[in-house]
């Protein structure tokens, strides 16, 4: 049974930084694709970022690019979200996600509050 746990959401000052991590189970991690998503309220869910199985590829929504990294540790079946230079936009729930075994799955979410 394939498991997300999401965590290091927080509140946090515009301009901060957030570590968000997603520790994975159920399946063989370093096989598949990971995502970020995020979904803010009143607001469709949205692809914040993406790695492959092996990490050497990744993307970004635009809206990220060069103030989000997303990274693996196949060691540790675990997926970061490091955010940089947040702004009060960014704030949303997170959300990890991966196809493994034809089957979509989903964390249960971290709270990102981005606030002065």
């Amino acid at each position: 049974q394939v498991q997300l746990v999401e965590s290091g959401g927080g509140l946090v000052q515009p301009g901060g930084s957030l570590r968000l991590s997603c520790a994975a189970s159920g399946f063989t991690f370093s096989s598949y694709a990971m995502r970020w998503y995020r979904q803010a309220p009143g607001k469709g869910r949205e692809l914040v970022a993406a790695i492959s199985s092996g990490g050497g590829s990744v993307n970004y929504a635009d809206f990220v690019k060069g103030r989000f990294t997303i990274s693996r540790d196949n060691a540790k079946n675990t997926v970061y979200l490091q955010m940089n230079s947040l702004k009060p936009e960014d704030t949303a729930v997170y959300y990890c996600y991966t196809r493994a075994s034809y089957r979509d799955s989903w964390g249960q979410g971290t709270q990102v509050t981005v606030s002065s």
